[in-house]
């Protein structure tokens, strides 16, 4: 008989309180799988507890997706939506992966410092880790291969993964990105081992590079003898991975949470909090001292177990990773289902006092506990990854309504009403992964200028939130076409309204009114969009769409009052989503940051632009070199500061224009050095001068990311024209050089070859090689040849002066 299809139990809609006025929000909640309106429990107050990073490595931009969009979100709530949000996030610092990679940290330090010199020991215990790491990892290579033969053995042995191919049948993914992983761990194990051998790489070195070899290897020899009692061994790691987390997360611009949790000041209350399920039926201990959740009595009493994903409750491989790597092997679990509260510490690993003996939380309780003392008995909104819905995430729901029910049974609690996991970032197909080693971390995606904070939240926001981004060229384009888009916007903006100073506020014109509309348009489509579930995408379309309008009206019928209204509102969305700094949402001003030439810059260069525009125009419709002086006349001279390169700029065009008012061509050299100063000099610098029709003055700012690329294409484009040019150049060079090489040859000389035996007195052959007379149609071709070259002999003749 067939098992029946397992579906999501039913949900509690929140009843809104009485008098209270909500918009008309929904939200795409786990729970049920679908948008559901979102209802607080109080009115204008939302409570919100979001799974926090587990600190034992940096933070990736895997993480930052999670994060980022998270940020997002809620901003929308408190700064769009106007509700009162307190937001909640856990810092997970104990857990297995700590456990283990402070473990292994705290051995191979030991190691090295013991290790400073003589090379013997290191590379024998590189070896047996090599070997441990095959045998565990690549079981396709003999784990008694040698090092040297580690990288040739491996080429073969997963040829077809190397090739881009599956294990097994169907396409590559995960599997293949961790064996390619784990064939480059021990690649580079490999070559360290070699270099170290031939004296080409320090010992700091050969650690640094067979690291992950060595970690997995000094902790199965010695992990289990290190003193455990002192947390410092855990702490030093966790401590510095959770500042160098905020550190990243708020240069990605995130708001600090409300409140911060951690594990470790915890231990107490999550071991209240465990004893209270105990009494309430819905767990066991075992005989060793950890504490495990009854499943089966949840269930029976009425409960629901799994919510999110009650189709996965059978997938062994996601429970063992959600009771993780150092858990015990029991034969006393009522159910294989059933998963630890609290895990009896072994020897090796960190332990707090419990009624049940010396042990440690395990991963899902410390949720539970954490988010119930800060927020209550029932949550608004619980976030993470979309990886942590199973099991994690149900086994929170299952444990924390089993805390909060009681033994009543008489209902379902629901501990949680809007559930939301944030969609991964993947590159190649493979979501982006400590485990898979294949990630860049947020640092250094700042520092090597690969992404901004901006730049990285534009792509996040023109994504769902929920769905999974594939990092592309095409997304990265999309990105940085809509940043510079609004970059434009701001700059015209700012100009326009500078320039109308003193203009009418109001007027009427078509333009005016197209403006208007499209603004009110943006406004009611970006409700709806953010009413939508958050649709951020939509919701940048809008903002876009309103500024296309605005691109393509005759600015001069345009009132002040309508284009700052329009600038107002997208500085406003863009603050919202957190695209302009620390700015508030509800600011006054109008642009985002990165729009200013830098202080130091503004006192030379805004001078230097106006006395450039003047000089250009004059240039143009006729130039006396008494008109650059007078115009250079007129503007302040540069008054230098140390180092300030801005100065020298203002200087050194300041005075070759007085230079060139002395030559006779002073149109073109006067064009010339606008030219240049504007694409070379300024530009060197970060300033961009925008030169524009009409009697415009240029616009001044700052040279963007999306300016240095197409100055790079133009660049590109120009030296590819230059070399096509010098090869053409060459090839007719070497041509002519041939043709003058031929035209040499006199051509009484030129059928002197091997392949004739006799030839008149012209030179035409008569005979052939073997004596034979030379045939009449041969004969005709070889005179035709033979008066070209006649006629070509006499031209070099000429050339040569003969």
């Amino acid at each position: 008989m067939a098992t029946a299809k397992r579906t999501q139990p039913s949900w509690q809609a929140p009843q809104p309180r009485s008098g209270a006025e909500n918009p008309p929000l929904k939200i795409w909640n786990s729970l049920t799988r679908s948008k559901d309106p979102f209802v607080p429990i109080e009115s204008d107050q939302v409570t919100w507890y979001a799974c926090g990073p587990t600190v034992y490595d940096d933070a990736h931009l895997g993480h930052a997706r999670n994060y980022v969009t998270t940020d997002i979100i809620r901003r929308i709530l408190k700064d769009y939506f106007k509700f009162s949000v307190k937001f909640v996030m856990n810092i997970t610092d104990v857990d297995d992966k700590i456990i283990v990679r402070g473990r292994q940290q705290h051995l191979l330090d030991k190691f090295k410092s013991k290790n400073t010199e003589s090379k013997t020991l290191p590379l024998e215990t590189a070896e047996a880790a090599m070997r441990g790491y095959l045998k565990k990892n690549l079981p396709l290579i003999p784990p008694d291969t040698i090092h040297s033969n580690v990288e040739a053995d491996a080429k073969v042995a997963y040829a077809t993964v190397l090739d881009g191919g599956a294990l097994e049948e169907g396409p590559p993914g995960d599997k293949e990105a961790k064996t390619k992983m784990h064939i480059n761990t021990v690649t580079t194990g490999a070559r360290a081992m070699t270099a170290l051998e031939d004296d080409t790489i320090s010992l700091e070195e050969f650690y640094a590079k067979a690291q992950d070899l060595l970690l997995p290897h000094l902790d199965s020899l010695h992990g289990a003898f290190i003193n455990a009692e002192d947390h410092s061994i855990f702490t030093k790691l966790t401590q510095t991975f959770e500042n160098r987390f905020m550190e990243d997360v708020r240069a990605l611009n995130c708001v600090d949470p409300d409140v911060v949790t951690r594990v470790t000041e915890y231990g107490e209350s999550i071991v209240d909090f465990v004893d209270k399920i105990m009494k309430n039926g819905f767990a066991y201990r075992t005989s060793d001292g950890s504490v495990y959740f009854d499943i089966d009595a949840f269930e029976k009493a009425n409960n629901t177990y799994a919510r999110l994903e009650p189709w996965s409750r059978n997938d062994k491989e996601l429970r063992a990773d959600g009771e993780g790597a150092l858990t015990k092997k029991t034969n006393e679990k009522k159910s294989d289902a059933d998963f630890a509260l609290w895990k009896s510490s072994k020897l090796g690993e960190p332990s707090w006092a419990s009624p049940w003996g010396k042990g440690r939380p395990g991963w899902h309780i410390e949720c539970s506990a954490m988010a119930s003392d800060v927020l209550g008995r029932q949550i608004d909104i619980h976030s993470g990854g979309i990886d942590l819905s199973f099991p994690h995430h149900d086994n929170e729901l299952a444990q924390s309504e089993a805390y909060w029910l009681g033994r009543s049974y008489s209902h379902q609690h629901q501990w949680v009403n809007y559930f939301l996991h944030m969609g991964h970032l993947s590159i190649a197909g493979s979501k982006m992964s400590k485990s898979l080693k294949n990630f860049t971390t947020i640092r250094d995606a700042l520092e090597r200028g690969q992404w901004t904070a901006r730049s990285l939240r534009i792509v996040f926001l023109q994504g769902g939130w929920r769905e999974g981004i594939e990092v592309t060229d095409d997304v990265v384009a999309q990105g940085a076409s809509w940043e510079e888009r609004i970059n434009n916007f701001f700059i015209q903006v700012n100009d326009l309204l500078q320039r109308k100073q003193g203009s009418p506020e109001h007027f009427d014109s078509v333009a005016d009114e197209s403006l208007s509309k499209a603004l009110s348009d943006a406004k009611k489509q970006t409700f709806d969009a953010l009413c939508d579930s958050f649709n951020t995408r939509d919701a940048m379309k809008s903002i876009s769409e309103v500024t296309t309008t605005f691109f393509v009206l005759d600015k001069t019928q345009l009132s002040i009052a309508t284009v700052r209204e329009t600038a107002k509102w997208v500085t406003q969305m863009v603050n919202t989503f957190g695209l302009n700094g620390s700015a508030h949402a509800d600011s006054e001003s109008i642009g985002w940051s990165g729009l200013e030439i830098p202080d130091a810059a503004a006192p030379y260069v805004f001078p230097l632009a106006e006395m450039r525009d003047q000089l250009r125009k004059k240039a143009i419709s006729g130039i006396e070199s008494s008109d650059v002086q007078s115009i250079v006349a007129s503007k302040p001279a540069p008054i230098f500061a140390d180092n300030n390169k801005y100065a020298q700029v203002a200087a050194d065009f300041t005075s070759d224009v007085q230079f060139a008012a002395t030559k006779d061509d002073l149109k073109r050299e006067i064009l010339k050095l606008c030219d240049r100063v504007r694409d070379v000099d300024l530009f060197n610098v970060g300033i961009y001068l925008e030169d524009r029709e009409g009697n415009q003055p240029a616009l001044v700012r700052p040279v963007t990311k999306d300016i240095l690329a197409a100055n790079k294409s133009k660049e590109e484009e120009k030296k590819r024209k230059a070399e096509e040019k010098q090869k053409r150049l060459r090839a007719e060079a070497e041509k002519a050089k041939a043709k003058a090489e031929k035209d040499r040859v006199d051509p009484k000389e030129m059928f002197e070859t091997d392949e004739y035996s006799e030839w008149d007195a012209d030179g035409i052959p008569t005979k052939e090689k073997n004596g034979d007379d030379v045939n009449k149609n041969k004969t005709k071709k070889l005179k035709k040849l033979w008066e070209a070259q006649k006629k070509a002999y006499a031209g070099w003749l000429k050339a040569q002066g003969q």
